[in-house]
């Protein structure tokens, strides 16, 4: 009932006639003007302030009640030009790779989970340019014409990120934090046996390790700088609920899931078993192009987010992406189907048990041929640590391959890349594997032609790059080992399955449906952690 009677204004105009919106904005003026964000100044000679607005939102929590309502000053940055108004930009936006490492460490470590939100983070930097704005509506001021001198960065202000994070990193590395070389948005932290890891998405961060004093002193350095909001164990982050329990932790995007089946008025659809139709191949058809395309790529762009817990929709949401710039109706209704199927598995989600093993394990595949218009083959892999899956990738390679072998050693190029990468960040993490990563093919001469110096009429045209496999197996970073079709599970990112394959892939992948039973029936079997999930949502509710 809340999330349809609670409405956000568009502008100020709509916002001062409610109570609930004058007082948001009346703390966010204090906020700026205590934190001598601007001056009133007369407009100078031959300068023409940018202009502001005000944009409103409203914070929920988990059951869908509001927490607060939030007013923000956005300046409308894209009136500035580079080289005069600003001259580079950065956002600290942490790969969504990193968050879903980091928990499924945390949870076979048993670390304490710590989720903290920094209130007015653009505010806390100075500003090293000249720029003017316009006086923000609900800021009486008298006399000539006047406009605000910024004296701190503001939201929408094109260096207003980067300005953040070089202030946030100065002071996490004066506390004795490094960056980590995987991604410079990880900081870690280690002396003796502690160990703290604290990852930055703008202005949210998550704090992790086993030393609770130091997560407590950090915590403290934090607020006394920037003023921080402590929302104590991570429970939703970014639109992805997190749930802790015995046996691991649980991610899902539910609430997106519903939010994304009722704007496009589904909520009474029949379910589906499968994400796509296994006998349909989409490509650039003659049928009828649609008339609101903006709709169009706004739906595939939620799908390609609804992704990061959600593996099982990365093959039809890849296959719906090729086609943003003219979509056809057959190309809405595979979107459709997509749609229905998350209605039948609107709980789904990834689980990071706490009895895996610390060992990456990883599985490359790829479908020969598959772009009826490009005539490109399809890259598909995913990595596990121990039972809990933490990258994957569905990807149109960027050459046509003469062979499914070409095609498959060029998949496992690629596959090596992101297993080169995994490792920089467990080492980052001060992780050490209990074996060598193992990397899975089920293709034989891809297989032959990594671990022996081939070069032939069907490889001599293969970039030079391609062959780091062959280097990478060399250097002991992981092992080349075969895998029967049958048990090659990243079939499921390849391509349509039909529904009882495409159910046996999906149970085998540690995926967890906390509120829904399963679409299919017969075959598919709730496992020890599904029942964990279920009994604590029971308890949650």
């Amino acid at each position: 009932m809340s999330l349809s009677t609670d409405s956000v204004p568009s502008s100020y105009q709509e916002a001062k006639h409610h109570v609930c919106w004058q007082k948001a904005t009346k703390a966010e003026v204090e906020a700026l003007e205590l934190n001598h964000t601007w001056t009133i100044v007369d407009v100078p000679p031959n300068v023409k302030p940018i202009s502001c607005k005000w944009v409103y939102k409203i914070k929920r929590q988990l059951d869908g009640s509001v927490e607060r309502y939030k007013a923000h000053l956005v300046v409308k940055g894209f009136a500035k030009t580079e080289g005069v108004d600003y001259f580079d930009t950065f956002s600290p936006v942490v790969k969504i790779a990193i968050v879903r490492v980091v928990l499924a460490l945390a949870s076979i470590h048993r670390w304490t989970i710590q989720q903290l939100d920094v209130n007015n983070a653009f505010l806390h930097r100075d500003i090293s340019e000249d720029v003017y704005m316009t006086v923000p509506p609900g800021v009486s001021i008298s006399g000539t014409p006047k406009c605000c001198k910024l004296h701190k960065v503001l939201y929408g202000l094109k260096q207003s990120s980067r300005k953040w994070y070089e202030k946030l990193s100065i002071l996490l590395v004066s506390c004795g934090y490094q960056q980590a070389q995987a991604d410079h948005s990880l900081f870690v932290k280690t002396a003796d046996s502690s160990f703290t890891a604290l990852i930055v998405y703008v202005d949210d961060i998550i704090l992790t390790g086993n030393s609770t004093d130091e997560m407590a002193h950090i915590k403290h350095v934090l607020h006394s700088n920037f003023c921080i909001k402590d929302l104590g164990i991570l429970k939703y982050f970014l639109g992805i609920k997190v749930a802790h329990s015995e046996t691991g932790i649980y991610l899902c995007q539910r609430r997106y899931c519903l939010d994304l089946i009722r704007d496009l008025g589904l909520s009474d659809c029949k379910p589906c078993s499968t994400p796509m139709d296994n006998s349909l191949r989409l490509h650039q058809d003659d049928s009828e192009l649609l008339t609101d395309v903006l709709s169009y790529r706004r739906l595939v762009r939620r799908l390609l987010y609804l992704t990061t817990t959600r593996p099982d929709v990365s093959f039809a949401t890849q296959q719906l992406s090729q086609f943003m710039s003219k979509p056809t109706c057959s190309h809405l209704a595979a979107a459709v189907r997509v749609l229905k199927y998350l209605k039948g598995r609107l709980g789904q989600g990834l689980f990071f048990s706490r009895d895996s093993q610390i060992q990456l394990t990883g599985f490359s595949d790829a479908d020969w041929d598959t772009c009826i218009d490009s005539r490109r083959s399809i890259t598909d892999y995913y990595f596990f640590i121990g039972s809990s899956l933490i990258s994957w990738k569905t990807k149109k390679q960027n050459s046509v391959s003469r062979s499914s072998s070409e095609a498959e050693y060029r998949a496992l190029a690629s596959t090596t890349c992101e297993l080169q990468w995994l490792t920089y960040l467990l080492k980052d993490l001060k992780v050490p594997c209990s074996r060598p990563p193992a990397l899975y093919c089920d293709n034989q001469n891809a297989l032959y032609i990594a671990s022996n110096p081939v070069f032939h009429e069907r490889t001599k045209h293969l970039d030079i790059d391609c062959h780091l496999i062959r280097e990478k197996s060399q250097a002991g970073l992981m092992r080349l080992l075969p895998v029967s079709s049958s048990n090659q599970l990243v079939d499921i990112f390849t391509k349509a399955l039909p529904p009882r394959l495409f159910g046996t892939f999906l149970s085998k992948l540690g995926l967890v449906n906390l509120f829904d039973p399963p679409a299919w029936g017969g075959g598919v079997t709730k496992t020890k952690e599904a029942h964990e999930a279920q009994k604590l949502q029971a308890q949650q509710n």
